[in-house]
């Protein structure tokens, strides 16, 4: 901020101090109206799900209400979901993950009897944590590689036993601008274990969204063709997959971007 006062008049200066000032306020007050949205919703929430606990369809339920925190953050949300998809059963749905914020986009767009997997630390989260544990969804041990070839075998049981989905992020990390990462091997093997589908979800780029912008344009949510897990070899399926992800979000960024120069 400093060195761009230095190169502009005094009246521009002001107006400039102006925009920063207002653009701290809509941050405090954003982050302020989360806090409080999180104390209603999620009390509530954990009290409805105590009613029937690890119900396979308590995070569809939940979710929705949880994604309209993107609205406090100047986001709207919209999401692609093809009638293979929506006629598919069980499945592993496998998307990029980049920010903490796409955890609510995702949120908005779960799909019946789907939960996701997680890092055991979401489990320490207060309140939050309790609630992502009683809906169901399932926490692994990353640093505890005996855990995590147990927790395949785990959710490869949940699937063909309770005829649900998993949602799971298999860069394994988030990417923060750098792009669709590499991808690791436990989304894939948990597929065809279970003996389900693939199913790629792109999600378009979080880059440019702040707390201190009005409006943060929109996160775009694109649902591909399932891909049968029959009879594929594990590194042909990870590279199909990653390779219809990374063209996917070519286009969808390519589209936010023109959406957002019109806006």
């Amino acid at each position: 901020m400093r060195s761009e006062l230095s190169s502009v008049p005094g009246t521009r200066i002001l107006a400039l101090l102006r925009e920063e000032k207002r653009g701290i306020m809509l941050a405090v007050i954003r982050v302020v109206l989360l806090l409080i949205y999180l104390l209603i919703f999620t009390v509530p929430c954990v009290l409805f799900c105590l009613l029937r606990p690890f119900h396979p369809n308590l995070m569809h339920l939940v979710g929705r209400p949880f994604s309209w925190m993107l609205f406090i953050l100047g986001l709207r949300l919209e999401a692609n979901v093809p009638d293979s998809v929506k006629s598919t059963g069980s499945a592993v749905y496998v998307a990029n993950h980049q920010t903490a914020i796409d955890i609510l986009a995702i949120a908005g767009v779960l799909r019946p009897r789907t939960v996701s997997v997680g890092k055991q630390s979401l489990a320490y989260i207060p309140v939050f944590g309790l609630l992502f544990w009683i809906t169901g969804n399932i926490l692994i041990n990353r640093s505890d590689g005996k855990s995590a070839a147990g927790t395949i075998r785990q959710v490869v049981k949940r699937i063909t036993e309770k005829q649900m989905s998993v949602w799971m992020f298999p860069e394994g990390t988030r990417s923060k601008g750098r792009g669709l990462l590499p991808f690791k091997s436990g989304a894939f093997r948990v597929a065809m274990k279970a003996k389900v589908p693939v199913v790629p979800v792109a999600v378009s780029s979080m880059d440019g969204i702040g707390l201190n912008k009005w409006s943060n344009g929109v996160i775009r949510v694109e649902f591909l063709e399932p891909i049968d897990t029959t009879d594929k070899d594990i590194r042909s399926l990870m590279a199909d997959t990653h390779s219809l992800m990374s063209a996917e979000l070519d286009k969808l960024n390519g589209a936010t971007e023109q959406s957002d120069a019109l806006a």
